[in-house]
């Protein structure tokens, strides 16, 4: 079930898209109004403020992420294969979203403004929970080794990808992928799967 409903989302994927294009200090709630065709009053009834239309923006997109997570876990499939699946699922939320990703990145580091971030890292947390019973699952039949730090997974998944986006320019010059369409297929093709190899690789090895 959605934290949000749909006029709720038209707005909180308008803001994202403006924030991430415009920065949110350049973007204002007329700009969203405009962007989602409301009016600004509708914003303020739903989130108060441009702030709070942040936070319902990282919430919105991590919950999204939390019933992706839910439907691997229960997969009656093998841990290696969840695992896999898990990674892939990550890399294409996050290139499909990369927005959101920015956006956070900026508001983590600049620390301009208050904002309340519980909601989300309780959510935050609450995902890394599906990624700690596929692993406990793994090491259960004996395909993982007992001494993982579960925590540090999802940054090396989510690391390897942004690093490699934040590069583009380079790895499209290194890796002479001249057109979007090559170097979307990197992504899918080769990027992905080398992270699912590094992931599987620490998490079989022993110490």
């Amino acid at each position: 079930m959605s934290l949000f409903n749909e006029k709720q989302i038209e707005i909180i994927i308008a803001a994202e898209r403006l924030f991430a294009e415009e920065g949110f200090d350049g973007t204002s709630v007329r700009d969203i109004a405009k962007a989602a065709n409301v009016n600004i009053a509708m914003i303020s009834y739903y989130f108060g403020s441009k702030e709070k239309l942040l936070e319902a923006l990282l919430l919105y997109r991590v919950s999204s992420m939390k019933l992706t997570l839910e439907s691997v876990s229960q997969e009656n499939i093998s841990p290696v294969e969840k695992m896999n699946k898990l990674i892939y699922t990550y890399v294409n939320r996050i290139h499909s979203n990369r927005c959101i990703y920015q956006i956070l990145h900026f508001e983590l580091s600049n620390k301009k403004r208050e904002l309340n971030f519980k909601e989300f890292i309780q959510l935050k947390k609450e995902n890394l929970k599906f990624i700690e019973a596929i692993v406990k699952e793994g090491q259960e039949k004996g395909f993982y080794s007992n001494d993982i730090n579960i925590a540090l997974l999802p940054t090396i998944i989510i690391g390897s990808y942004i690093h490699f986006h934040m590069n583009k320019v380079y790895y499209i010059d290194l890796l002479l992928l001249d057109t979007e369409e090559k170097y979307e297929k990197y992504i899918q093709e080769t990027l992905t799967p080398y992270i699912q190899k590094t992931i599987n690789a620490l998490l079989t090895h022993e110490k």
